[in-house]
């Protein structure tokens, strides 16, 4: 049995239906932070039916819009949080809510298979078909592009990386290099690195699609590896296990953990004074550069372990590489026409 963190949704482990459907997601093998993310979203909702004195076992699809109506309207901190919300300044930011309703969807399928409820009050939406009219999801989505910062604040987040010691500065690279997710990037092993190819084995079990694939890493990489390898070696005499080891007092040797690598990158994005640079920003400019390289789609997909690629159109729509080939294009014929109507004045 996968064991959960249950003092992180008090409300889901209180509630007898709710802790058995979080526990049979998470035994199936949903990754553990999707499994969290759900158990959040479910612990959300028996609040509000709590606040309003409904059954989850007999609610009705009224109470569900009322939730979502709650959660579109509550404080979001934006004040306190400027990078984490700019769709809006009241509310959970739209991608928080559909993520919310798939949870609580999920919740309730699992009531009906296990005989207690008949229906699920959250309904899907759906595409038309056989000439039929597209039913509409509960929440419009709102497609957003990632953000990656433009050139100036590259250049900031590079010259406050400098002030960071070496593992921090090889994090850095790396995490760009191999477009990681924070996940991906701190279970590193060292027998993960293939430095003779450059590459680094990403293992099945630490990724996001539960694929294993290969990244590769650059020169800068390279060097700072070497370097950081010497250090590693004379702090803790051992090249082996999680590449990346705290040297703080309190947790000397243990492997660095998601919340420290977040915590570093939200100090040097505070010093460049990029506050909206997160650990997943390396990832969006990677993929991007990949995209204005000329990769295909095919290739961006798998460097990235994308299941699916309309994932990876975002980075190609984003790269300007389309606009720009269609530009070029209008403008050569266009420039063509040019040179035809001068050439009428050659032999007049």
């Amino acid at each position: 049995m996968v064991s959960i963190s249950w003092s992180h949704f008090p409300l889901v482990a209180n509630d007898d239906q709710a802790r058995r459907w979080l526990q049979f997601a998470a035994n199936l093998g949903r990754a553990r932070n999707t499994n969290e993310a759900y158990g959040r979203a479910v612990d959300d909702h028996l609040r509000f039916c709590g606040s309003v004195g409904a059954d989850p076992l007999t609610l009705r699809a009224d109470v569900i819009a009322a939730w979502i109506g709650e959660s579109q309207a509550r404080p979001n901190g934006f004040e306190m949080k400027l990078k984490r919300h700019f769709d809006s300044r009241a509310g959970l930011s739209n991608a928080t809510i559909q993520q919310r309703i798939i949870a609580v969807r999920s919740f309730y399928e699992y009531l009906v298979e296990d005989g207690s409820r008949e229906r699920n009050p959250v309904r899907r939406g759906e595409s038309g078909r056989r000439g039929q009219q597209p039913r509409r999801g509960l929440v419009s989505r709102v497609e957003r592009a990632p953000w990656i910062p433009n050139e100036l604040a590259w250049v900031r987040i590079l010259d406050a990386c400098r002030t960071e010691p070496l593992r921090n500065r090889l994090m850095v690279a790396m995490a760009y290099d191999g477009a990681l997710r924070r996940e991906e990037l701190v279970q590193i092993e060292i027998d993960d690195i293939e430095p003779a190819y450059s590459l680094i084995h990403l293992r099945a079990e630490t990724t996001k699609s539960k694929r294993a694939r290969d990244v590769a890493f650059g020169t800068a990489s390279a060097q700072l590896l070497v370097s950081y390898f010497r250090e590693r070696s004379r702090l803790f005499g051992r090249l082996n296990g999680r590449l990346f080891l705290s040297n703080s007092p309190r947790n000397r040797g243990a492997p660095i953990g998601l919340w420290s690598w977040t915590k570093i990158v939200d100090g040097i994005a505070a010093r460049a004074g990029v506050l909206r640079f997160s650990t997943h920003t390396f990832r969006h400019m990677r993929l991007t550069d990949l995209a204005r390289a000329d990769c295909t789609v095919d290739q961006i997909a798998q460097y990235a372990g994308h299941r699916d690629l309309s994932t990876t159109m975002l980075y190609i729509h984003l790269s300007g590489r389309e606009l720009a080939a269609r530009f070029q294009r209008s403008m050569a014929s266009i420039h063509r026409e040019r040179e035809h109507m001068l050439a009428t004045l050659v032999d007049p």
